[in-house]
C-alpha cells in the first residue's frame, strides 16, 4: 500500500542553502544597532518518563535562521569589524557520547555545512559571551530557556563594576526578539514554500490512504497508524501536530487525541492530522462516512461547510484582510443552517459573537498562521487592526459543524446527532490569488465516496 502511493511523491526538494540562511540573518541584523547583541537558545530535551526523552526538536527560530537542529546550541549574532559576525555554540564532538546517542556535526560540522561564520564549544559559552556582553548596550534574548544563559545576561545586566562606571560598558536593556523574528518569519520564500508543498503532498496522500481502508469496525488508531506510518515512509520526520482521529461523537470533540474507538458504519470519522518536513508544517482535515455513503443528514452538514471553505479560500486575496476568510466562512454558514431550520434567527441575529446562534455549532476561528510552526509566528492584528494579507504569507482554512448530543449547553437536532465536520486546507497567499498547497487531498462528496473504503488490502 505504501509502496505504491510513495511513487505518486515528487523528489523532496532541495534543503535552503546556507545562503538564504545568511540573508535571513541579514535580514534580522537591520533592524539591530551595532551595539545590539543577539542570543538564542535552543529548547532543553523533554522528559517523557523517567530516563526517556521525546524526540527532539529545536526552536523554529534556530532552524530558520542557521538549518541547525542539534540540542544544546546557542546562536549569537554581534556586531564586530564592520560588519555582523554569527556563532554557534555546539556540544563537542565525544565517541563515548556519539557510540550512544548519534554522530555529532561539532565545531567543524557546524561552520562547514551552516550558515555561521564561527563555531565554538558549547562549555566556552560563558567566557566568550561575557566578552560579547560587556560591549553590547542592548540583548535581544528570550529568556525561560536556557536557565544558565539567563543567569549569564542577568549578571551582565546587573554588573556594576569599575568598567561600567568608568566607561559606561555592558548591557543597560534585554528585550525579545520574537516579534522581530516573527515579522520575518511570517512571508515564505518560495523555498520554505517548497518544503511545505512537499509535507502538503505527504499528508493528502496519507489522508488519501486512511479513507481507502475505512470501513465498519476499523478503530481510530488503525487509521491513526496509517496516516503516521506513511508520514514516516514517505520520508517526513513525523507528525507537525498531535493526530485528532475521532469517529461519531469524537468528531464534535475540536482536540480529541485519545484516538481509541471503533467506527461504526453509519458514524463520520473527522481527521486532523499533519506532516512535518525539514521543519515545516501542513494541517490537513478531512471528515468521511465510514460506510463510504453519506446518509443525507451527513450530506446537508458537509456540503455546507465545504461551501463555507471554499467561499473563505476566495477570500484569500492580496489585500484582503486576515479576518475577511472567517468572515466569509461564517456567514456560508450561518446561511446554511438557517436554510435547513437549524437556526430561526436571521443572518445578522446569527452572525452576532455574542448572541448568534452560529457559535453553538461553530466555535472556532477559520484559520490561523503556517510554516515551522503549526500555528506559525506573526501577530493577526497588529494594533488592534487584523492584518492585511501579502504574497507569501501561509494561512489554514478550517470551518466546521459539530452536533454533539452530548453536549448539555445546546439543544441538538436529532436529524444531526454527534456529526462533526471540518475541512482544513493550507493556503499560500500570491498575486495571482490564492493557492491551496494541500489541493492533493480529496474533499468533494463524489471523490470521497469513489475513494472510501476502496484498498482494503
Amino acid at each position: 500500500m505504501f509502496a505504491e502511493a510513495l511513487t505518486r511523491l515528487p523528489s523532496q526538494p532541495k534543503p535552503t542553502s546556507v545562503e538564504e540562511h545568511h540573508a535571513r540573518q541579514e535580514r534580522l541584523a537591520a533592524q539591530f544597532r551595532q551595539d545590539d547583541l543577539l542570543v538564542l537558545a535552543s529548547p532543553p530535551h523533554a522528559v517523557h518518563s523517567n530516563d526517556v526523552e521525546y524526540p527532539y526538536r529545536t526552536s523554529s527560530d534556530l532552524i530558520y535562521l542557521t538549518g541547525w537542529t542539534e540540542a544544546e546550541s546557542v546562536f549569537v549574532m554581534r556586531y564586530e569589524n564592520n560588519g555582523w559576525v554569527s556563532a554557534l555554540f555546539v556540544q563537542p564532538k565525544d565517541t563515548l557520547k556519539e557510540i550512544w546517542e548519534g554522530r555529532r556535526p561539532g565545531v567543524e560540522g557546524a561552520t562547514a555545512d551552516y550558515a555561521v561564520h564561527e563555531a565554538y564549544n558549547n562549555h566556552e559559552i560563558e567566557d566568550r559571551l561575557d566578552v560579547w556582553l560587556n560591549d553590547a548596550r542592548r540583548v535581544f534574548h528570550r529568556g525561560g530557556i536556557n536557565p544558565e544563559l539567563d543567569r549569564l545576561v542577568e549578571t551582565a545586566v546587573r554588573r556594576r563594576d569599575r568598567a561600567r562606571q568608568h566607561f559606561g560598558t555592558g548591557p543597560v536593556a534585554v528585550e525579545d526578539p520574537s516579534s522581530l523574528l516573527a515579522e520575518l518569519r511570517l512571508r515564505k520564500s518560495s523555498s520554505e514554500i517548497e518544503q511545505m508543498v512537499f509535507a502538503s503532498k505527504v499528508a493528502s496522500i496519507a489522508h488519501e490512504l486512511a479513507m481507502r481502508h475505512s470501513r465498519e469496525g476499523v478503530t481510530e488508531y488503525q487509521l491513526q497508524s496509517i496516516i503516521e506510518g506513511f508520514f514516516s515512509y514517505a520520508g517526513a520526520s513525523g507528525w507537525s501536530y498531535p493526530s485528532i482521529v475521532g469517529c461519531g461523537e469524537n468528531a464534535t470533540i475540536l482536540h480529541y487525541t485519545t484516538n481509541q474507538d471503533v467506527c461504526g458504519d453509519d458514524e463520520v470519522i473527522l481527521i486532523d492530522a499533519g506532516a512535518e518536513f525539514r521543519g515545516y508544517a501542513s494541517d490537513i482535515t478531512r471528515s468521511w462516512p465510514i460506510s463510504g455513503r453519506f446518509t443525507d443528514s451527513q450530506r446537508e452538514i458537509y456540503q455546507i461547510v465545504l461551501d463555507a471553505q471554499l467561499a473563505a479560500i476566495d477570500a484569500c486575496q492580496v489585500g484582503n484582510l486576515y479576518t475577511d476568510p472567517h468572515d466569509a466562512a461564517r456567514t456560508v454558514l450561518a446561511e446554511g443552517l438557517i436554510r435547513l431550520g437549524v437556526i430561526s434567527q436571521s443572518l445578522d441575529e446569527a452572525l452576532d459573537p455574542e448572541t448568534g446562534d452560529l457559535r453553538k455549532w461553530y466555535m472556532h476561528n477559520t484559520s490561523h498562521w503556517i510554516g515551522l510552526d503549526v500555528h506559525d509566528a506573526g501577530v493577526y492584528k497588529p494594533g488592534g487592526t487584523p492584518r492585511v494579507l501579502e504574497p507569501g504569507m501561509c494561512l489554514t482554512i478550517e470551518p466546521g459543524l459539530y452536533f454533539g448530543a452530548w453536549r448539555p449547553d445546546v439543544d441538538c437536532p436529532e436529524r444531526y446527532a454527534n456529526i462533526g465536520i471540518r475541512i482544513e486546507d493550507d493556503v499560500l497567499i500570491t498575486t495571482d490569488g490564492p493557492v491551496v498547497l494541500t489541493a492533493d487531498c480529496p474533499k468533494s462528496i463524489d471523490d470521497i465516496e469513489n475513494i472510501v473504503g476502496q484498498d482494503l488490502a
